[in-house]
């Protein structure tokens, strides 16, 4: 079974829930588009999180989702709420969800963690997921330590439950690689942020289009908060006071603020330009939906190319 047989939707794919970038209108675009749009409630309070789910339901008739990171200081609120709205897919990030997976099955949400490794996708399994996202390092930012490459035939091995591959999927083959590889469907990104409806600035959309293969870089390895960003000022700055052995706090100077600063800004020197090493793949501005027959066609193409 694909996702998109799965979900009951149109291209196999969803939406990462990128914080401050995965509002109800991209979602709502996203799903309008045949793939699974999610509203990140990273970045949100409670209130607007419930409004954002309300008005996306005024945007489309097609399911859509919502990603809750595990540590939002309101992460108990925010649940809560995607069960009392009944969504009909909840992915998470950083951490385990499991105290909160009966209320969202409750609800009749499916439920698909997002997991670096395969330890936790075996206990999100044993609590109730009905799928994981397997993500890879690749992916833009907060990533783990494994390719999608390793990650994803170990997590399928380990779990009875479908396996959704996520970090490096930019187009057929990547796409073909990740069902070679045991997953049903594909999270993806980096690749939307340069689509027509995606809601970043300018500035931020250039700086994509621009990256090679080498642009990006993770910042917080030393204090265990890796994030996957474009290189810039801020990127230099911060690694250069990492190498010289800040902690936490002191990094915290730089990252405050500047995800929503490269969003809304365009603050390509200070700003946080969270993206994959796909970047440097990505070469025009495209409508969602050019983008997602485009994986998918591209995958049949390359497939019946081996084929023969």
């Amino acid at each position: 079974m694909r996702l998109n047989e799965l979900l009951g939707i149109e291209f196999p794919f969803i939406q990462g829930g990128m914080a401050n970038i995965a509002t109800a209108e991209f979602a709502a675009a996203v799903s309008n588009a045949g793939a699974l749009g999610l509203i990140g409630a990273g970045g949100m309070s409670p209130e607007v999180f419930q409004d954002s789910i309300r008005r996306c339901r005024t945007l489309t008739e097609k399911p859509f989702g919502v990603n809750i990171m595990l540590m939002h200081p309101q992460v108990e609120q925010l649940a809560a709420i995607a069960a009392q709205e009944k969504v009909a897919v909840v992915t998470t990030g950083a951490g385990d969800p499991a105290r909160f997976i009966p209320a969202w099955k409750e609800s009749g949400a499916k439920v698909f963690p997002v997991i670096p490794a395969v330890a936790l996708a075996k206990v999100v399994a044993r609590a109730g997921a009905d799928a994981v996202i397997a993500e890879g390092t690749e992916s833009g930012g907060h990533v783990g330590e494994l390719t999608t490459m390793a990650l994803v035939p170990q997590v399928a091995d380990a779990v009875d439950i479908p396996v959704i591959a996520a970090g490096g999927i930019a187009d057929g083959r990547q796409l073909l690689a990740a069902y070679a590889l045991g997953a049903i469907g594909a999270q993806v990104g980096t690749c939307l942020l340069v689509s027509e409806e995606c809601p970043i600035h300018e500035n931020y959309k250039k700086a994509v289009l621009k990256a090679k293969d080498r642009d990006t870089v993770v910042t917080g390895r030393s204090v265990d908060a890796p994030v996957r960003i474009l290189r810039n000022q801020m990127s230099r700055e911060y690694l250069a006071r990492e190498k010289a052995g800040a902690d936490r706090m002191e990094l915290e100077h730089y990252t405050l603020g500047s995800l929503r600063r490269a969003v809304f800004d365009g603050d390509t020197k200070t700003g946080s330009l969270m993206a994959g090493q796909v970047a440097g793949m990505l070469h025009e501005i495209k409508p969602l939906r050019q983008i997602f027959e485009e994986l998918n066609s591209g995958c049949a193409k390359r497939l019946a190319e081996l084929e023969l």
